[in-house]
């Protein structure tokens, strides 16, 4: 008998164990909240674990333009010809804590270039997130992707950590620690002789959401503006926390899957807060796509779903050239 079985099981199993949990988003009070545990989980269980029983696109590397795909993220990262290097950073000025995180060069003939934050999901800094930060440098920024789990950890190191790892880790990383490791992986990128002094922030799920809480908290001389990717901002239930969104002074954009129904069903509420306050705010929907769908785009799924698998892909190709337009907006490129 074959252990393809008995793993979809397992997979199966750890699915139903994350998707019983629900996101909600950290407060800054108290600091030590509950971890963002969303609809993501379970895609990501599902999806991304079970890809390997299935065959993937002819493209290894995934679509030309795009980050990758979550089972294309590593011969894409193998097959980029731009610079990127792990580095280790303190937390803060003076600090002997350090973090871990992995920069991405591009190859450009402008003597300063804008950095992009890239800021991972409740899995930790995956290979899937560093194919993002190589994408964004392909689109003309220096990317640098932490990992704000650094600290819990143990410590900054290069090894990945397993999903169901960094999910249990990352309900002890606060909003404050979120964006502290935030500004100090976009003082260090900024710090390099080829950067300019201008930095955006972009996240995906908890880190879409920790994309707002920056947002909200403000950052270093030179922020810019922030792309959350199926992530909210602070809310009261279903509801933004106005006066938190009063404190937002960057652009911001949000984008999702109209799958992911409870950030759908926020998304309404969030796009009236912020207009009313005469943001500068995009928020879209894309309809028929999970959350999770820059990581899933049109990965074969365990049980395949073609329409699914149609719309992220599909969200993707319309989300993905927003947030560098919005990046070569707000960031002068």
């Amino acid at each position: 008998m074959s252990a393809l079985p008995a793993r979809r099981a397992t997979v199966a199993a750890f699915a139903a164990m994350l998707a019983a949990s629900a996101c909600t988003l950290q407060r800054r009070v108290p600091a030590r909240a509950a971890a963002a545990m969303d609809d993501h989980v379970a895609m990501m269980s599902a999806g991304e674990m079970a890809a390997p029983l299935v065959t993937r696109r002819a493209d290894p590397q995934g679509v030309p333009g795009l980050p990758p795909s979550a089972s294309t993220a590593a011969a894409r990262i193998a097959a980029s010809p731009r610079h990127a290097e792990w580095v280790k950073i303190a937390w803060e000025p003076g600090s002997a804590d350090s973090l871990m995180a992995w920069i991405v060069y591009p190859a450009t003939s402008r003597p300063h270039t804008p950095v992009v934050v890239v800021v991972h999901e409740i899995f930790g800094l995956s290979t899937w997130v560093r194919g993002v930060a190589d994408q964004v440098a392909a689109d003309g920024f220096i990317a640098i992707a932490p990992d704000l789990l650094s600290r819990v950890r143990g410590g900054p190191t290069a090894d990945e950590l397993k999903a169901d790892s960094a999910v249990k880790l990352i309900r002890d990383v606060s909003p404050a620690e979120r964006a502290t490791g935030i500004t100090a992986a976009a003082r260090y990128a900024m710090s390099q002789p080829s950067a300019a002094q201008r930095y955006g922030v972009i996240g995906f799920c908890w880190g879409g959401s920790t994309t707002w809480i920056y947002a909200v908290n403000g950052g270093l001389p030179g922020f810019s503006g922030g792309v959350a990717f199926y992530g909210l901002p602070y809310m009261n239930g279903g509801t933004p926390i106005a006066d938190s969104l009063a404190k937002i002074k960057a652009p911001v954009m949000l984008l999702s899957g109209a799958k992911d129904a409870r950030i759908g069903s926020a998304m309404p509420a969030v796009d009236s807060a912020m207009h009313a306050q005469h943001k500068d705010y995009f928020g879209k929907n894309y309809a028929g796509a999970v959350h999770g769908f820059m990581r899933a785009q049109d990965d074969p799924k365990a049980q395949r779903d073609p329409a699914e698998e149609a719309a992220n892909l599909a969200a993707a190709k319309d989300a993905w050239p927003r947030t560098v337009a919005f990046l070569k907006k707000h960031l002068g490129t």
